[in-house]
């Protein structure tokens, strides 16, 4: 009657489906192997499907021998199993500034897609060839909502947030030089956006990212 599932060394929140409309999600790195054994087949028998982010290959090694449809992506690092006859819903792009910052952007899509998102990617849209970015504009302004996903200075978030009237999520990235600090001027420039409608979630938090687009795609729906 509490809620959720003894295991000792973690809690496993049962009820947060109900509460909020999307099954608790594992956070792999730092845990062991048998933990995460643990975690995964607990909730897979609660949800029949499983998503966790931030794994690694070695992770992934050595669960597929107790899960044999256990899938691993190391661009974005998700490790889930994953029902087969999902629908996708509604519309919500991603959108990076560079290459680089794909494996930010694949698991804030990766993670709206598990949830039932419909999902356009476009990549490599930064503002060094705003060009690439305006030959986009009408799938931008199509969208529920776009998540857009920067390292450097940040700035695809603001040029975005002034073409759509639609929520835009801001993620700044680590990628950069050294003045980027790790993504900090990222994060502070989209943060003292002039643009209206951003939101900003953490460094690199892709996953935050999805799961906040998907609440948004889903209220746009109804």
């Amino acid at each position: 009657m509490h809620g959720y599932d003894e295991l000792n060394f973690a809690k496993l929140d049962s009820d947060r489906k109900q509460r909020t409309g999307f099954a608790e999600v594992v956070f792999c790195s730092g845990k062991s192997v048998d933990h995460l054994e643990s975690i995964y087949k607990h909730i897979l028998e609660i949800e029949g499907e499983v998503l966790g982010t931030r794994a690694t290959k070695e992770q992934y090694e050595a669960l597929k021998a107790s899960f044999s449809d256990i899938v691993y992506d190391e661009v974005s690092h998700i490790l889930k199993i994953e029902k087969t006859d999902k629908t996708y819903a509604g519309n919500v792009v991603v959108c990076t500034a560079g290459t680089a910052d794909i494996p930010v952007a694949e698991e804030a899509a990766q993670t709206a897609e598990f949830f039932g998102t419909k999902v356009n990617r476009i990549y490599d849209v930064g503002v060094s060839g705003i060009h690439r970015l305006l030959s986009k504009t009408e799938e931008l302004q199509a969208a529920n909502c776009v998540v857009a996903v920067a390292g450097m200075e940040g700035a695809l978030p603001s040029v975005i947030g002034g073409l759509v009237k639609n929520p835009v999520i801001a993620v700044p990235t680590s990628v950069g030089y050294g003045a980027n600090f790790g993504g900090m001027s990222a994060l502070l420039t989209m943060i003292n956006s002039c643009a209206n409608g951003i939101a900003v979630v953490n460094i690199d938090n892709g996953y935050g990212a999805g799961y906040l687009a998907t609440q948004m795609n889903r209220l746009a729906l109804k």
